[in-house]
């Protein structure tokens, strides 16, 4: 065997590849066995058109074992080049179709490509989920905190899966009610004595409109007893009544203050001015006695009153005033 023979061969074998690959016979063969009717240029088109043949054959044997008029070759390809995930619709079919749930392919499609999981949602709609909410914190009307955890059944709803809000709306909207509860509650040992109530009245408020799920239940699983906050109120209030008050005091403190310093002040210009008409009283007594005004008699008539008035004075004082004094 030459080199061209061999080269020959190569070439023929991969042409042999690229035929199978773009005329893929034994999927063709495959589908033909299981009932589902497609020709070969359907494959190989599909090839073309980058559409996985083996993707598009499976789902349409899947559909057909089950039943699914519905479901074509064509509603399959162009749900694939639009984005979709075609095998997780065919799975959803299928189990709706098992659990008698009304869904059809259009509504699958649409749920597809709206970002959610269409075939998680058909077996959430056969077996609820449980979520469990975050710790919720709510305060009665006495004033004391209670700290609530719920746990709430939902089913999926099909027909609102396009649209309809997710789990987040459902866990706020479930705390929402378990405070709006709590706090309409007159005291917080009725909720301890009775905790189903908060989920009577959750239950009331229609939660689950215009949510992708519907609520079955809503079950309390825990509550807690939390802090005092109608007291802690008080005392804060309180504190702030004490600093509001402080401030005033202090406010008054200073005023009182300012006017001693002012009435010191005017005190002090008082002494000033009675010094300086004291320091005028000799040089007038002088004038006078140049002037003839004032004899001598009358000078010693007012040393003689002034003595006796200082005499007085020391009399009328205390004796621990007179007694300091001697020591001194």
């Amino acid at each position: 065997m030459n080199i061209f023979e061999i080269i020959g061969f190569g070439l023929l074998g991969v042409l042999i590849l690229i035929f199978f690959y773009y005329v893929p016979f034994l999927l063709w063969l495959s589908a033909k066995v299981s009932g589902v009717s497609i020709s070969l240029i359907q494959l190989f088109l599909m090839r073309i058109r980058k559409v996985p043949p083996h993707t598009i054959v499976a789902c349409m044997i899947e559909a057909h074992k089950a039943d699914l008029k519905e479901i074509s070759r064509d509603g399959l390809e162009a749900h694939y080049l639009a984005g979709g995930h075609i095998e997780r619709v065919v799975h959803a079919l299928v189990s709706a179709s098992k659990a008698n749930i009304d869904l059809t392919f259009k509504m699958a499609t649409a749920i597809d490509l709206a970002g959610r999981d269409v075939f998680q949602a058909v077996q959430m709609s056969v077996n609820p989920k449980v979520i469990d909410t975050p710790p919720v914190t709510a305060v009665a009307k006495d004033g004391i905190q209670l700290i609530a955890k719920a746990r709430v059944t939902v089913r999926a709803n099909i027909k609102q899966l396009v649209g309809g809000a997710g789990e987040e709306t459902i866990l706020a909207r479930v705390g929402e009610g378990i405070v709006s509860s709590i706090g309409s509650s007159e005291s917080h040992k009725s909720v301890l004595e009775n905790p189903d109530s908060i989920s009577k009245l959750v239950l009331k408020k229609g939660l689950d409109a215009g949510t992708a799920f519907e609520i079955l239940s809503i079950d309390i699983a825990d509550i807690d007893v939390g802090k005092n906050i109608g007291a802690q109120l008080q005392m804060d209030q309180a504190e702030a009544d004490k600093n509001i008050a402080q401030a005033k005091a202090e406010e008054r403190r200073a005023m009182a203050i300012a006017l001693e310093q002012e009435m010191k002040a005017k005190t002090q210009e008082q002494r000033a001015k009675v010094i300086e008409a004291e320091a005028e009283v000799p040089k007038a007594m002088a004038e006078a006695f140049r002037t003839g005004n004032l004899g001598i008699m009358d000078y010693y008539k007012m040393k003689n009153i002034e003595a006796d008035t200082s005499m007085r004075e020391n009399i009328a004082k205390p004796a621990s005033d007179k007694g300091s004094k001697g020591i001194k």
